[in-house]
């Protein structure tokens, strides 16, 4: 008996919520579901760019898309936009468990080690770890009553698996600003990886796979100090444009990982190889 391996990689048929969506690396997420078939749940806390990113799935792609308002923060919020989603789509098959937000106050965010604010770590701690907790809570029971099995979909970064090479932070600017990476990030990113080998293993005999997905740097914004440091470092010898962490998704998302779950898929142009 022949199989179509291709197939196996269609979303025909699937819902899916992105967190984040309208995002950098969201909005692509969004679009690759999209494109593999599924209907896509964009959900984010500025629902103004979540509807643009929805609607121009809607028109570009065969398949429908709608736009979620969450504060991903919030229990009460987050149990509301599943809800809704539910009411919506029927049932929901894969979940992109890929939001993490920026600090309200970058100077706080980027200060030393030394002299870090507790409460700027827990306000980080919360944006990118409690809320992959509470969306996978509320996400993953309702793929536990629908007895079909689903797809969790982690995104972590590649600071959440190694150290950050300080050095390249030399002379670098994101959108004007000296920039580095804070220890908050990398233990909350961290922290996304170890819950994602809990959870799968958690949710097996209920047939949910839940994997990360690991993206090293991406340009978005950076100087080109900052690029070309950062590129010496890759054996690729560039930064990732954010169109080539799609795949990865599409893969881990579809059929044709069935047997796949609790691993992490690092997309850093060959970094975490040296």
């Amino acid at each position: 008996m022949s199989v179509n391996y291709f197939e196996r990689f269609s979303l025909k048929g699937k819902n899916a919520i992105v967190t984040g969506g309208a995002g950098i690396l969201g909005s692509h997420f969004c679009k690759g579901l999209a494109d593999a078939g599924a209907q896509v749940a964009v959900v984010d806390i500025n629902i103004e760019e979540a509807t643009k990113v929805a609607e121009l799935i809607t028109v570009e792609y065969n398949t429908t898309a709608k736009a979620f308002y969450c504060d991903l923060t919030s229990e009460v919020s987050v149990k509301q936009m599943v809800q809704a989603v539910l009411k919506e789509f029927g049932e929901i098959n894969i979940l992109h468990n890929n939001a993490a937000g920026k600090s309200s106050d970058l100077t706080a965010f980027f200060a030393p080690f030394e002299d870090y604010d507790l409460n700027q770590w827990k306000e980080i701690m919360s944006t990118n770890l409690d809320s992959m907790f509470l969306v996978a809570k509320y996400v993953g029971k309702v793929m536990k009553e629908q007895g079909k099995g689903g797809s969790i979909i982690q995104t972590s970064s590649i600071y959440g698996v190694m150290g950050p090479d300080n050095r390249i932070y030399e002379g670098s600017y994101y959108l004007d600003r000296q920039i580095n990476t804070p220890a908050i990030y990398s233990a909350s990113k961290a922290g996304v990886v170890g819950l994602t080998k809990y959870l799968s293993t958690y949710w097996a005999k209920d047939g949910i796979r839940v994997n990360t997905i690991t993206p090293g740097g991406v340009e978005s914004g950076q100087n080109d100090t900052f690029k070309q440091s950062y590129s010496n470092r890759i054996p690729l010898g560039r930064m990732a444009q954010p169109e080539e962490m799609v795949g990865a998704l599409i893969y881990l998302a579809s059929d044709a990982a069935s047997y796949v779950t609790g691993q992490n898929i690092i997309i850093d142009g060959g970094l975490s190889a040296w």
